[in-house]
């Protein structure tokens, strides 16, 4: 089904959309905001997709996608770092807008500092494993910049925001990497990451789609002036 992965995009990102409009929401008040950070991730994200599918640390089922390419990326594939931090960031709205997330800024730091442990630590024991050494170096080395160099305030949002993102998080990922399917949209190389899987999700995502979603959200809260930079 060549349609599937364009399928998965849309399916992802036309609940917000919609609801980007609902009076109690207006999330398209912060247009002007949400547009850059996609920009960004787009941006980010895109050369060290082409690279890691050059090298063979992942790749891209052609029974799944429409054929047109962006180098050697499927558009589909271009189309998941717009639609993906959309959704995600307005999931970071909502949950901002409707819940008090003060009561947990007392865990903020104790959470920062054992994720740059342990991704660092686990990086430099697979330094060979490009997926992830290079996925859990960079966040770390962000967030790190972020807690101490920038000092934002709103990590504390974040982290329990990207709890409840895991939900849609490992129904769409479960999707790509072939759960319920007779093969996967999107197929690693276990020799580049840790050969975990969370049914079919190499455990490495989690980090990699905290990583996209933190840097859209740094962007965003920049742009909104929540953040204390």
């Amino acid at each position: 089904m060549k349609q599937l992965y364009l399928i998965i995009n849309i399916a992802s990102v036309i609940v917000p959309i919609l609801f980007s409009f609902h009076p109690k929401i207006k999330f398209y008040e912060k247009y002007s905001s949400i547009f850059p950070a996609m920009l960004l991730a787009l941006v980010f994200f895109i050369p060290w997709d082409i690279l890691f599918t050059y090298l063979g640390v992942w790749g891209f089922n052609s029974n799944y996608v429409l054929g047109v390419n962006f180098f050697n990326l499927p558009i589909e594939e271009v189309m998941f770092f717009l639609c993906i931090p959309y959704a995600c960031i307005f999931t970071y709205h909502c949950v901002n807008k409707f819940m008090r997330m003060d009561r947990f800024l007392k865990f903020e730091k104790q959470i920062s500092i054992s994720l740059i442990l342990f991704l660092t630590v686990y990086a430099a024991l697979n330094y060979s494993r490009l997926y992830t050494s290079v996925t859990f170096s960079a966040l770390a080395v962000f967030i790190l910049f972020l807690k101490y160099i920038l000092r934002v305030s709103w990590l504390h949002k974040f982290y329990f925001s990207y709890l409840i993102l895991l939900v849609p998080f490992i129904i769409v990922n479960g999707l790509l990497t072939g759960t319920g399917l007779n093969e996967p949209i999107v197929w690693y190389n276990n020799n580049q990451n840790l050969g975990i899987r969370i049914l079919t999700i190499p455990f490495e995502d989690i980090f990699y789609g905290m990583f996209l979603l933190m840097l859209s959200v740094s962007v965003y809260e920049y742009l909104s002036g929540r953040s204390k930079i």
